[in-house]
Parts: structure tokens; sequence; C-alpha cells
């Protein structure tokens, strides 16, 4: 053992470039894999960070009097306390337009538990008794911004002229408007002024415990503690599923980036680590030859590769851990979760170590003789070879075309790691213009309306009117959102009447047609999936115990429930469903702002919702996107540097004679750079043209899995591809440059002259 130890601390002394770049291979595939998971968990699940951030409380108890804090501090599980606080309903006001909103008594200082993440302008002050902090998901629904006034009128009619101190964020409620009423924070002094009357409020008290799984049981002994003062409580869990979005489509393309990472690095590994094999088969002969059995040098080969492989995984994970804490924006993430971060360290030495078994396999089998020779292989020329010769390339071309093959284990592993990464990168690039599209054309995925307007106070047609006169309305469409009972389930789906049947909503439709006449409707994938029907069958279901049958005519893009949503005509809806309409979905004119009408026609006293298109909140794949291409680049680069390096050890003693024979250093370095370029734009090439070929059905794969559907996906554009292989072709030979620059200016042995 102490022998064995030696000989692996004294070759990584002689081989220091080559251990530095297998771990900063590694190293940068888990890097970037746990900054990709941390972006993906936070994207998909923004509660996380806000409840940790804000030191959230688990457990929300509303009552109507000031309950007993010590019965509730001492219950066992709970760790802090938040509050008590009072909360008033009350009635945001202003150009005819009445929304509900909960007013909710919070300190001027910031409290230890449960306290807002400010966004936006500042937090309340004494000295401005007229000033609220608005939540972030409600003042984007309203447009309200710090300075905004916020006119407010309580239970008893009064009106209060209130302005907007800031926006903040809180995990303790969920986004508006799945979460209502709106949440605005404001000092004591104040909600005493808007709502005087003790009897109108109420008291909210938030419990953190020590053990969140602990909270079902704690919600348990705090109602018996106060006794049957509890109206109603609610839980984090409820929180974060109002919260979360669905993380498959992105799970998929990071699982799937993953696993190419992963090989790209196996790759990689076993060719740096089969190169090194090879340079060390003098030694290792010489080890065999002393009384080394195949056992102790393959034992030997797996831990100094598996040591250097383990030493990258470390380094990763802590870099990856302060890529995430520091260099991105603190109020955006937080750090992975202990699962995934483990499971990455995991599989990345689990591929770490069968990269590196099977070339100390090989090398284990090593012969006991120390003269092995270390010459090239020797072989027949390649067809590539052949033709430089026939078209009269220069000699170093020829050279170099016959080289890049001789060897073709090696030539198979570098085109590989050449062509996995590449193939990857043009996916990305693929969902890169797949996003782009959707931000332009959102009515590619079901957002032709940019804004949705609501009566109100206001009658259906005089909200019509008013809406249908503004001059950047194009179209107007009446529509209603109702639950359906499903047959043989015990669930409900949610139903959209939207347009008539004579004048449908352009749906996106990818499969069949829109739906014409009453009693046709279009689906979303994940309902098909539900129901087990294609497109052409019927469908029956019950909305508010009438029956609905209807004749699904064809599949549409559908980004909302998972795809669940079955859309049709309004004159399909029975009367007391359909009158009047619940909304009206606007579809602008080609240029016009959305925010600016929404604007004017709040002046109108509608109720208007600027429309979310469903890309804005996957724009957190893009960063997944870059920070893994940039990775698969590294590894990219770094095989084609250990290729480079293999190819002139392998053929030092011919570049004495190519230079005895009367090549110049340049054309000696071409011949170099010629025989690794080959294999550099052979995966480049190949990796490109399967990536771009694959990129569209892999993301349609994805939306159909998701319940989005297929026929969202696109190609990256002829610009991305040819830039993309550009970048890459060059940066190939910048590298392949590195070696081959040393082997130039190597002097030639008296003995070769």
């Amino acid at each position: 053992m102490r022998a064995e130890l030696r000989w692996i601390r004294a070759d990584l002394r002689a081989r220091r470039g080559q251990a530095l770049l297998t771990i900063l291979t590694v190293a940068g595939i888990v890097t970037a894999l746990v900054t990709a998971a941390t972006l993906l968990e936070d994207g998909t699940n923004p509660w996380r960070g806000l409840f940790t951030r804000g030191h959230g409380a688990h457990i929300w108890i509303h009552t109507k009097d000031t309950p007993d804090v010590v019965s509730l501090q001492g219950l066992d599980g709970v760790a802090d306390i938040a509050g008590p606080y009072r909360s008033a309903p009350a009635t945001l006001t202003g150009h005819g337009r009445k929304v509900p909103i909960a007013l909710q008594e919070t300190p001027a200082a910031f409290q230890a538990v449960a306290r807002p993440l400010l966004r936006e302008g500042r937090w309340l002050d004494v000295r401005d008794p007229d000033a609220v902090v608005v939540e972030r998901s409600f003042a984007r629904a309203l447009g309200l911004r710090p300075g905004s006034p916020f006119p407010v009128t309580g239970l008893n009619g009064a009106s209060h002229t209130l302005i907007v101190a800031g926006v903040a964020e809180s995990g303790d409620q969920g986004f508006y408007p799945d979460w209502a009423p709106g949440l605005v924070w404001t000092l004591a002094g104040t909600l005493n002024v808007v709502e005087p009357a003790p009897g109108r409020t109420e008291t909210v008290i938030g419990l953190r415990l020590a053990d969140p799984d602990d909270t079902d049981l704690v919600v348990q002994r705090a109602v018996t503690a106060l006794d049957n003062q509890v109206q109603r409580v609610s839980t984090w869990r409820e929180v974060r599923a109002s919260m979360e979005l669905d993380n498959r489509l992105l799970g998929l393309l990071l699982a799937l980036f993953g696993v190419a990472g992963l090989v790209a690095a196996a790759l990689a590994l076993a060719n740096a680590t089969g190169g090194r094999v090879l340079g060390q088969v003098r030694d290792i002969a010489t080890l065999k030859s002393l009384g080394f059995t195949r056992g102790q040098v393959t034992r030997t080969l797996v831990a100094e590769h598996g040591v250097l492989g383990v030493f990258g995984i470390v380094v990763g994970l802590v870099a990856g851990r302060l890529i995430t804490a520091y260099a991105l924006p603190d109020t955006v993430v937080v750090p992975l979760s202990s699962g995934p971060f483990a499971a990455i360290a995991l599989g990345t030495g689990l591929v770490v170590l069968g990269s590196v078994w099977l070339p100390a396999w090989r090398g284990g089998r090593t012969p006991p003789i120390p003269a092995t020779p270390a010459a090239p292989p020797r072989g027949h020329l390649s067809r590539l070879a052949r033709v430089a010769l026939l078209v009269r390339l220069p000699p170093a071309l020829v050279l170099g075309a016959r080289d890049a093959f001789t060897r073709r284990t090696h030539a198979l592993l570098t085109v590989s790691g050449v062509a996995i990464p590449m193939m990857m990168i043009s996916i990305g690039l693929g969902s890169w213009a797949t996003l782009d599209e959707f931000i332009r054309h959102p009515e590619r995925v079901g957002q032709a309306a940019a804004l949705t307007v609501r009566p109100g106070d206001l009658s259906a047609d005089e909200a019509r009117g008013r809406a249908a006169a503004d001059p950047d309305v194009a179209a107007l469409y009446p529509g209603a959102e109702l639950d359906a009972l499903v047959p043989w389930q015990t669930r409900t789906v949610r139903t959209r009447a939207l347009g008539l049947s004579a004048d449908p909503y352009p749906f996106p439709v990818v499969e069949g047609r829109i739906f014409r006449d009453r009693g046709e409707a279009v689906a979303g994938q994940g309902l098909l999936d539900l129901l087990g029907v294609h497109v052409g069958d019927r469908v029956r279901m019950t909305i508010g115990g009438t029956p609905l049958i209807v004749r699904i005519v064809g599949r549409v893009v559908e980004p909302e429930q998972d795809g669940e949503v079955l859309s049709f005509g309004l004159d399909s809806l029975a009367a007391k469903d359909a009158e009047p309409p619940q909304f009206y979905s606007l579809v602008l004119r080609s240029g016009a702002d959305p925010a600016e009408v929404r604007d004017r026609l709040h002046d109108r006293a509608l109720e208007v919702a600027q429309v979310v298109n469903p890309a804005d909140r996957l724009s957190i794949i893009r960063l997944i996107i870059v920070a893994l291409v940039v990775v698969l680049a590294l590894i990219g680069l770094a095989n084609l540097l250990t290729a480079s390096a293999l190819g002139l050890r392998d053929h030092a003693p011919d570049l004495a004679v190519l230079k005895a024979m009367g090549l110049t250093p340049r054309q000696v370095m071409a011949t170099l750079v010629t025989g690794t370029g080959l294999l550099a734009v052979s995966g480049v090439v190949i990796g490109t043209v399967a990536g771009a070929s694959l990129s569209t059905a892999l993301i349609d794969l994805e939306g159909r899995e998701s319940g989005v559907g297929a026929g969202i996906g696109r190609a990256p554009t002829p610009g991305m591809l040819v830039a993309s292989v550009l970048v890459a072709v060059g940066a190939s030979l910048l590298v392949t440059l590195i070696p081959a620059r040393r082997a130039a200016r190597a002097r030639v042995p008296h003995s070769a002259r």
C-alpha cells in the first residue's frame, strides 16, 4: 500500500497540468448542475425563497378576539410567534372600480418572524400614517407602484386617501388573484382610522414550528388550546401549493442536459485516463516486473484518477454553493435542497469511477516488459488521407489527415466528446428559440388576448361598450370559466367558454380544427390524456348540475392547468351559466402597449387584468441553458486538449523525422492542428446536425408529457446554428494550437539529422 501511494504521489507531481485539467472538468459539470438545479427549484417554487428569507410562519390562525399568546407559545413544537396582529376588510376604490383588500397591522420595525421582503419603495414609518405597503402580485395586477394613490373605503362607508409607500413580497400568502383579497400592510394607527369598530376586525397570529412535518398536529393542539375561538387556519403547505409552478417540463430539460453533461464528462475522463495510461506503459510494465499484480495496478490507477474526480466533485459542490449564494441576486435564490444536492454528488461520483475503471483495467493487463515501445499504432491510410493525397493537398494537411484516425478508439472518443456537447448546445438553442417565439407571438400559446375585463359594478353590456370603444382594442370575446365534473372521476376540470361558435376565440389549434357549431369543443393534451379520448370523440361533463355533451374537434396548445382544459363557444353553455358573461378577453392591435390600454380602461371604471404570458414564467430556463452550455463547451474543449496532448505524445518521434526532412515549424504545427482539428470539426458538425434534428421533437415530447401538448417546439434559427458552429470550430482550433506550438518549437536531435 505504501508503494502504491508513493507511486501515485510521484505521478501526480510529474503531470500536474493533466491532473488539474481532470479536476476542472469534473468541477465544471458539478458546478453547472448545482447552479441549474438551484435555479430550477427556486424558479418553479418561489415560495421556498420567500419563506426562507422572510423567516415565515408555518401556521396562520385567524380569531375573532385576541388569542391567548402564552398558551400558544407553550405548545409543543412551536418555536416562535408572529403577532398577534389585527386585520380588517376594506375596499380599494377609485376610477369607478371597487377591489376587496385585507388591511393587516404590522409594526414599523421588521419583526423576527413573518417579515415581508421589501422590493420597491420604503417600509412603513410612524411619521407617515397615511402610507401602506402593498403585496407585489396584487400591486402588479392593479398597476400600483410607490407613490400611487390608494383610496380606501371601510365597512362603515368612510373614505380615506392613502399612499403606496412600498411594494413587498411574502411567503405567508399566495399570489393574487389566486389568493384573494389583496394583502396590504399598514400601521396600527392607520388601521384604527380605516376601521375603528373592533367588532369588524379579526386577529391573526403566526406560528413558526421547529419541525414543519408537525403542522397538522400543532394545528389540532392550537384549536384545542384556543377553545373554539378559531375562525380559520391556513398552513404553509397551502401557500406553497398556490405558488408552485409545474416544473415537469423544466425538470425534463435539466435532466436531459445533466445526463448529456455527465456522459460528455465521462468521455472526457475516459479519454484523459486512457491517454495517461498509454503514457505510463513503461512505468506500469516496470511495476509488473517488480511484482505488482493486475489487481494492484488497476486499483492504483483507479485510486489515482478517482481521487482527482472526487476532489473535482468537492470543488464543484463548493463552487456551486458559492455561486448561488453570492454571485446570483440574493433575492432570487436560496441554496439547493439536500436531496438534489446529494443526488448530484453521488451521480457524478459514480460516473467518475465508471469512466476511469475501464482504462485502469486495461492498464492492469499491461505485460511486465519494461522495454514496451510507445510508438504509435500502424495501419492503412484512412479514406480521408487517401482523398487528401488524390487532390494533392499540402504535405502537412495530408499527414494531419492520416494522424486523425490512426488510433480509432481514441478518435471515436474525441469525436463523441465534442459531438454530445454540441448536440445539447443545439437543443438548448432550440429551447431558446421556442421561448423567443412565444414571447413574440403569444397567440401561439393561447394568449391572443392581452387583457381581461370584468364588469364589476357595471352591467355586461356597459363593460363591453366601454372596452370596445378603446382605439387599440381589435377584438373582444365574451367568456366564462367554470369547473366541470369529469365522468367516472372524483374530480373536476376547468372548462372555458370563450367567444361564440360563429365567432370563436383564436385558439392555437395544432391538431384538428377550431369549433364552429354549438356542441363542439377543443381540448388540451392533458385533458385528452386524463379522459383517454382523442380528437373526434364525444365527452359528457356536468357543470353546475347541468349535463354538457360536446364533441372534441381539435387539440390546442394549453399551458394552463397542466393542459386539463376544455374550451368551447359561450353559446354551448346553458343560459344560466352563459348570461351574463363573466369577463371579456381583449385582443389588441399590433404594436399596442397592454399597460397603456389597461390604464385607459381603468380610468373608465373597468376591472382590467393583464394576461401573463406562460413564457415569462419559464424565463428561468435561459439562465439554466447558459450555465449548462458554458460547462458543456468547456468539457468539449478539455476533451480536445487531451486529444491534442495524446497525439503529440504518439507522434513525438515522427516530428523529429518531419523536421529533419525539411518541414518548417509552421508545417509541423499545421500537421498537428489538422489531425485534431478534423476530429473537432467532425464532432461539431455531427453534434449540430443531430441537435438541430432532435430539438423540435424533444421539446414537443416535453410539451406532451407536461400536458401543454406537442406542436410548441421550434428549431434553432440558421443564424444561431452557423454562429455556434463557427465559434465551436474556432475555439477548437485555438485549443489545438497549444500543444502544436510547443511541438513546433522543439529542437531536432542531432541523431535525426
